[in-house]
């Protein structure tokens, strides 16, 4: 059995060499959990025993059950904007809307290798009231640069779009809702397939190809 599952760890005593650090583990399994359950179903003990730590090493090294969570939250969003922070850049150069069909695909192809993104946001918008600030420093930084590239493409006279932040924003959530069954299984191929090439056709309407 591997060290994951072995005997607990004293709090901050290092992994063996060669493993996945601790406070990774701590938050790939909390991801998880609170994708799947939501953040008042899980437990800082549940967090633990999927860990193979302690109570006592989860809080070491990860804090309460407030700041895991919002660290769940910002080691996503890192990952996502990696993926792209990139293709958006470049969507201000040449064919802009070639540059947004690999904006989409970017996303579609993160969402499908990190579904628990889908679980954590779909489960945070239940609960619009609660733990603020989530949106603007894990969601809205991304949705602003493609909003800014739209908004320059429409004063340019490029596609038209008056409204960039409702067109985000729409494609973004339908995005989500129809990936959620990602998170609980595997969902067939003709069915990513067909949601990819849906998104591919919205984008062609909407701007400009027949």
């Amino acid at each position: 059995m591997d060290d994951l599952n072995s005997t607990r760890r004293r709090p901050g005593r290092p992994r063996a060499d060669g493993a996945e650090p601790t406070r990774d583990v701590i938050l790939r399994v909390a991801t998880d959990l609170f994708a799947r359950n939501g953040f008042d179903a899980v437990s800082i003990r549940a967090v633990a025993d999927a860990a193979g730590v302690d109570v006592a090493t989860v809080h070491h090294h990860a804090g309460g059950k407030l700041v895991l969570y919002q660290s769940c939250f910002a080691q996503v969003f890192e990952a996502e904007r990696r993926a792209l922070e990139p293709v958006i850049a470049a969507a201000a150069d040449g064919d802009l809307l070639a540059a947004l069909h690999r904006v989409l695909d970017a996303f579609v192809d993160f969402l499908e290798e990190r579904p628990e993104t889908t679980g954590l946001w779909l489960r945070r918008w239940l609960e619009p009231g609660r733990h603020a600030g989530l949106d603007e420093r894990y969601s809205t930084p991304l949705y602003e640069q493609v909003e800014r590239v739209l908004a320059a493409a429409d004063k340019a006279g490029v596609l038209h779009e008056p409204q960039p932040h409702l067109a985000v924003r729409s494609l973004i959530w339908a995005v989500h809702a129809h990936a959620v069954t990602a998170l609980h299984g595997d969902v067939p191929a003709d069915s990513r397939f067909a949601l990819r090439a849906f998104v591919h056709r919205w984008l062609d309407r909407m701007y400009g190809r027949p």
